[in-house]
């Protein structure tokens, strides 16, 4: 089958942000200021259906199938991330009342690959490494000479794969508490 690459749209919501979700795991609960599962997944639809902030639409691709949606990545600059993070941060903070502090996930002359999640009925056939092609593609295409992204040490099938296809660990890094590689891959 063959696999399309496509800007995400506000009603591609119901079906991205679960499989967001999934690969962010409790990152979703500091993103959104809750903690019940229902609650974090209609915050992040909300998120996803704005426009100013890391989890929008306008920062996702859907990888789609005859199948449907397969796949889902979300992609920004880590200069846009300064941005995209301080409209956050102001959400969170006259949502809860809290000094929120959201980490830097990468820095600001790499092309950052925050989330990549292909549907578990679909992995295994080369969907995530055509996401990864795409957000490459339009790094070169933005001018920057690197692409990263965050990976949890215990994710050790994904390690592989982002090496096969030339990432490299940079060096360690921590977002909410949790030990990350930051891999990085020269264009």
């Amino acid at each position: 089958m063959t696999v399309r690459i496509r800007k995400a749209r506000p009603e591609d919501a119901e079906i991205a942000v679960p499989l967001i979700i999934d690969a962010i795991g409790d990152i979703a609960e500091q993103m959104t200021g809750e903690k019940d599962d229902e609650a974090v997944t209609k915050q992040l639809i909300q998120l996803f259906q704005q426009t100013d902030n890391r989890h929008s639409y306008l920062n996702t691709v859907i990888a789609e199938q005859e199948d449907g949606i397969t796949g889902v990545m979300v992609l920004y600059s880590g200069t846009d991330a300064i941005e995209l993070d301080a409209n956050l941060v102001s959400w969170l903070r006259e949502k809860t009342g809290e000094p929120i502090v959201i980490p830097p996930e990468a820095r600001k002359d790499e092309f950052y690959i925050d989330t990549v999640c292909v549907n578990p009925y679909f992995r295994g056939h080369g969907i995530g490494s055509t996401l990864l092609e795409h957000a490459e593609k339009v790094a070169r295409q933005e001018g920057f000479s690197k692409a990263a992204l965050n990976v949890e040490l215990e994710k050790e099938a994904a390690i592989r794969l982002y090496e096969r296809i030339g990432y490299h660990i940079a060096e360690p890094w921590e977002i909410y508490s949790g030990n990350f590689h930051h891999m990085v891959k020269h264009l």
